[in-house]
């Protein structure tokens, strides 16, 4: 049952908790007060992503102490409470505070939904990679859904009351549930794990103040653009730390997070019905296709290939690519089924490379790479804003504005797509380099490659029984510990004593530090036994090989994370109305002139067809 409540639960909660993302007011602005300042009140109605991206980081440190269900009901009730006072907006000032809480009670769901699905059924984990895909690819379409002939701008604070209320009942049952049953334990990110998560919110505090800046005070495209690439460095040279498996996941993270939201983001824009598009009624069968196959990719990869995230990922990354690629290929089309092709490609790329990696960690490193993730989008947005701005710079017309667009479009699955391919390579470089930085706990599954010898090395010492023999020594003797070669040292210590805490060190640290460590407790074998000979009385460790080796993994280990830090961005988006932009135009009757703004051509323009030769 728990694991029923808790797959509603997830469906439920993950998109509308990235749905408060997109900033849509825009699309009603004609409703806008006279009195207040749209620009201003633009510009603080997307003050929900940095509060969103400042929170995971922070609530997953929460989560070391307080329980996910408490979190997640605490999160959605902060999105319910900002849901009922956006009904009563009528200042900037108001409108931000509504705005900040939403994305704060959103970044407590997201990394508690996480922790929710990590230590239960593995398709649950599966489930939340791939709603999570899915939520990504539909949020700008899941925003502007509730506006279609509005009468109230307001509505864009509160876009879904009644799914809030569903999914607050539904966790509060899940808290119910949780209690009832014992109060099952859930894993947390470790305490180790602490500083990499407040780390991660450095550079996200810092792509806050740029994008806020560039949205203040009028930046030009260039230094946008800049700022934005260089957001976007900073977080896969954070996404560097750690051992292979976690920087497999951190890239990935980063790359979806830049290039998902931001690239369905503006293909919805571009296909709305007032620029001659399908409009959103005609995209919902391409957005359930997507999701449905973003979904099933996740429980395959989870179920049948639990131990290929190292091939799983980079394919999955070059499925967003291709993706990208047919962006550039069909969008504009009228025909909205076509659509299908690059939103299936994208969310299943993205589904199966998050799947395939989270299967390779523990869930600090989760919530690690899920705080890049937003980071992530935030920087996206504002590279997307930066090559609109630089596109729209100079137009006349507004068929001038509808082509510029296209091309802005097309021009940004360009760079989409060989930011991609330059993550897929800096990962398989970084592969091959020896992990340094914290360690985490696996998730419970089969060991990542490389790491399985020197974690069960330093662990087993640990536990109670047959790895350590210890036999009775003569009087003058007492148990010897490794020393230097042609040395021993005797020593009064308990058998569990210095065995255990050894044991437990090197394990925690070796199941991070992977080969590194066994290799070098294999190397080691012959220091830890007295010159090499074993003599009566001498303390005999089944394991020694693997427990000497953990413990120098341990101490060469110790080395801090050190990284670098490193975006309420201007958006552009297209004159169109709510009013009819959610269907197909309607063609003129007679004694009617088209006085609608222009339609986007059937093929659309690339920057390169007008490019100078």
């Amino acid at each position: 049952m728990l694991d029923t409540v808790l797959g509603l639960l997830v469906v439920a909660a993950l998109p509308l908790a990235i749905v408060t993302i997109p900033n849509t007011l825009s699309v009603v602005a004609k409703l806008l007060p006279g009195d207040i300042d749209q620009v201003g009140l633009m510009r603080t109605h997307g003050l929900a992503l940095p509060a969103l991206m400042l929170t995971v980081p922070l609530a997953a440190v929460a989560l070391r102490r307080a329980k996910a269900p408490h979190v997640l009901l605490g999160g959605l009730a902060l999105v319910a409470l900002s849901d009922a006072a956006g009904g009563y907006a009528a200042s900037e000032l108001v409108v931000g505070v509504v705005r900040v809480l939403r994305g704060v009670g959103a970044g407590l769901v997201l990394p508690a939904t996480l922790v929710a699905v990590w230590g239960r059924a593995p398709v649950l984990r599966a489930l939340w990679a791939g709603v999570f895909a899915l939520s990504l690819l539909a949020a700008q379409g899941l925003a502007l859904w509730p506006l279609d002939e509005v009468s109230s701008w307001k509505v864009t604070l509160q876009p879904y009351p009644l799914v809030t209320g569903v999914a607050l009942g539904l966790a509060a049952v899940y808290l119910v549930a949780w209690m009832v049953l014992g109060r099952p334990a859930a894993d947390g990110p470790d305490v180790r794990e602490r500083s990499r998560l407040l780390l991660a919110a450095v550079p996200a505090a810092g792509i806050a103040v740029v994008a806020i800046s560039t949205a203040t005070e009028g930046w030009r495209a260039i230094p946008v653009i800049l700022l934005a690439a260089t957001a976007v460095v900073g977080l896969l040279a954070l996404a560097s730390i750690g051992a292979a498996e976690s920087r497999r996941l951190a890239y990935s993270m980063v790359a979806v997070g830049v290039v998902l939201l931001p690239s369905a983001a503006q293909v919805t824009l571009v296909e709305m019905g007032g620029l001659g598009g399908p409009g959103l009624r005609g995209l919902w069968i391409p957005y359930g296709v997507a999701g449905l196959l973003a979904v099933g990719a996740a429980v395959v990869v989870r179920l049948f290939a639990p131990a290929a995230g190292r091939w799983l990922a980079p394919l999955g990354l070059l499925s967003m690519v291709v993706g990208l690629c047919s962006v550039r290929l069909v969008v504009p089309s009228a025909d909205g089924l076509v659509l299908a092709v690059p939103f299936a490609l994208l969310a299943v790329g993205a589904a199966v490379a998050l799947t395939a990696t989270l299967q390779e960690v523990g869930i600090g490193t989760a919530a690690f790479g899920l705080s890049l993730c937003f980071a992530g989008v935030l920087a996206g947005f504002l590279l997307g804003t930066g090559v609109q701005m630089a596109m729209l710079d100079g137009v006349r017309s507004a068929q001038e504005l509808v082509d510029s667009f296209v091309g802005a479009l097309h021009w940004w699955a360009l760079i989409g797509g060989f930011l991609t391919v330059a993550v897929i390579v800096l990962a398989a470089l970084m592969a091959r380099r020896p992990g340094k930085g914290t360690a985490d706990e696996g998730d419970g599954g089969p060991p990542p490659s490389g790491a399985d010898s020197g974690s069960r090395a330093g662990a087993r010492p640990a536990e109670a029984g047959g790895d350590v023999l210890l036999v009775q020594a003569p009087a003058d003797h007492g148990p010897v510990v490794p020393g230097s070669a042609g040395e021993r040292q005797v020593v009064s210590a308990p058998a569990g004593g210095d065995g255990s805490s050894t044991g437990a060190h090197g394990g925690d640290v070796a199941a991070g530090h992977g080969a590194a460590a066994g290799d070098e407790g294999s190397d080691g074998s012959g220091e830890g036994s007295s010159g090499g000979r074993l003599r009566w009385g001498d303390a005999v460790r089944a394991e020694e090989a693997g427990v000497d080796g953990a413990g120098r993994g341990a101490r060469a280990g110790a080395v801090g994370d050190d990284d670098e830090p490193t975006g309420i961005v201007p958006r552009v988006v297209l004159p169109v109305s709510s009013q009819g932009a959610f269907d197909k135009l309607r063609p003129p009757r007679d004694g009617e002139t088209s006085g609608g703004p222009p339609t986007v051509p059937p093929q659309g323009h690339s920057p390169e067809d007008t490019a100078s030769p």
